[in-house]
């Protein structure tokens, strides 16, 4: 049986490569049917957002790769509450929906999985 994967995605997508990459690792194993979840964390929270603007900042524009995601079976997304409080983000404003977990749940979350990669 295959080893479980939690993602977990920490970076603003306009803030460097590591976004697009956890993107591109998420899809990887999907197309490989890795069982593999994301959890977005800190300013990755942000590659969630709506109408995002990324060519102003000459950045890849990250939302086709989010909206593929349950194409590619990752159907499991988590968002840490704290981290949408702490930036004043309300669920209207996300373009994907996560379940949003309090720091508890993300501790159980991890415990729960074989492998924890953090971008």
């Amino acid at each position: 049986m295959a080893k479980s994967v939690l993602l977990i995605s920490r970076q603003a997508p306009w803030a460097g490569i590591a976004a697009a990459e956890a993107l591109d690792i998420a899809l990887a194993a999907g197309a490989f049917d890795l069982p593999l979840s994301i959890l977005f964390m800190d300013d990755g929270v942000l590659q969630l957002l709506d109408q995002q603007q990324p060519l102003a900042l000459q950045q890849k524009d990250l939302s086709a790769n989010l909206q593929a995601l349950p194409m590619f079976g990752i159907e499991q997304l988590y968002v840490a509450q704290h981290c949408l409080t702490e930036r004043g983000l309300a669920e209207s404003t996300l373009v994907m929906t996560a379940e949003r977990l309090d720091d508890q749940q993300i501790q159980q979350l991890i415990r729960e999985y074989d492998y924890v990669v953090t971008l």
